[in-house]
């Protein structure tokens, strides 16, 4: 028996990059705007992020700086002509990766999102095509699965039925992502697909520390290196 199965396309998408604020760990300068290989960390992912999707947004406490990058309002898309560079402030207090993710669906013009954290300049464009590839109109959550295991929540697709129980679960002051997975209907992007998508895993590699964004800035080296000659 055929299945017609439709998938979700890329004018039907949304991404969010979850810019937040100053990071205490860096001296309270913004991560996505930190320097990597003469390219800021929001640089690297708008390049994989614009061609890919009808608009993107950058999630903030406070307005600046975001709101003089979003003042233009579009950014080159060979595919659209345009993707739509939007702000948007989270309306709630506190500040985490889920309320993050709330502002996200909250102020989405389409009904799936692709959520990424902002320190993480290595997403490989074949990991967000494979998501995207898994993604069905159905599907509530899609993340990735390592080979240890765990899941990776900050490089996803969520759908905006996923605000409901957010919602609860920010009232009783719960901010752990995957725990309302288990109400959600919830597709993992297996291992395997994962590391033939990105075998080193680089789109996790992220800065929370000034020895990671060195870690960052030393793989970004390592891109311009040409390979060494055979003996």
């Amino acid at each position: 028996m055929r299945h017609n199965i439709r998938l979700c396309s890329g004018p039907e998408l949304s991404a969010a990059i979850l810019v937040g604020g100053a990071a205490t760990r860096m001296g309270g300068v913004a991560k996505a705007l930190l320097d990597v290989d003469g390219r800021s960390i929001l640089d690297w992912l708008l390049a994989v992020l614009v061609p890919r999707f009808a608009e993107v947004l950058l999630v903030a406490k406070e307005a600046q700086p975001y709101g003089d990058i979003c003042a233009a309002g579009h950014v080159p898309n060979p595919v659209t002509g345009g993707a739509t560079l939007r702000l948007a402030q989270d309306a709630l207090p506190g500040r985490s990766s889920l309320t993050g993710i709330h502002t996200a669906l909250a102020n989405a013009s389409t009904e799936h999102v692709f959520i990424t954290a902002c320190d993480t300049p290595f997403l490989r464009p074949a990991l967000v095509e494979a998501l995207q590839a898994r993604l069905r109109p159905e599907d509530d959550v899609v993340l990735p699965q390592k080979p240890d295991g765990y899941f990776e929540p900050l490089c996803a697709f969520y759908s905006r039925r996923c605000l409901p129980h957010i919602e609860k679960q920010l009232a009783r002051d719960d901010h752990k992502i995957i725990r309302f997975f288990p109400k959600v209907r919830v597709n993992l992007l297996p291992p395997e697909a994962l590391l033939a998508a990105d075998p080193a895993l680089l789109s996790f590699q992220n800065a929370n520390t000034p020895d990671e964004l060195r870690s960052l800035r030393q793989t970004a080296a390592s891109f311009r290196r040409p390979p060494q000659e055979a003996p």
